[in-house]
Formats: C-alpha cells, sequence, structure tokens
C-alpha cells in the first residue's frame, strides 16, 4: 500500500464519464497509478524512470510502451 501522503489526480483531459485513472507523482522514487472508479483497489507504481519512458512512448504514439 502506498503511503497516505500520496496526492491523487486525473488527467485534465479527463472528461469521458468517470473512465479514469488517477496518478499520484508526489511520492519518493515512485509513481502510482490507480483506477477512479475503485480508489481502494489495487495500484499500480513505477520507477520514476520507467514511468517517464511510458509517457514518451504515449507522447510517440507507441500504446505497447
Amino acid at each position: 500500500m502506498l503511503d497516505r501522503t500520496a496526492r491523487w489526480r486525473k488527467s485534465s483531459r479527463s472528461n469521458n464519464g468517470g473512465e479514469c485513472v488517477e496518478v499520484a507523482d508526489n511520492l519518493p522514487g515512485v509513481v502510482g497509478v490507480r483506477d477512479s472508479k475503485d480508489p481502494t483497489g489495487p495500484v499500480l507504481t513505477f520507477d520514476r524512470d520507467g514511468w517517464g519512458r511510458f509517457l514518451d512512448g504515449l507522447k510517440d504514439g507507441d500504446a505497447a510502451a
């Protein structure tokens, strides 16, 4: 479980009826990702380098990032 200090946020582009993920990027060394519809459910964590590569892949149009 992630630290209680995690500040979760949705993308500013999320406006599709609640089908969103939330990101906590204020944690030391990791980025947390969770389903906004299930805030007490499982959380995926990425190290910061891996998260950066994932975002770069999305920006480049590579869905398999």
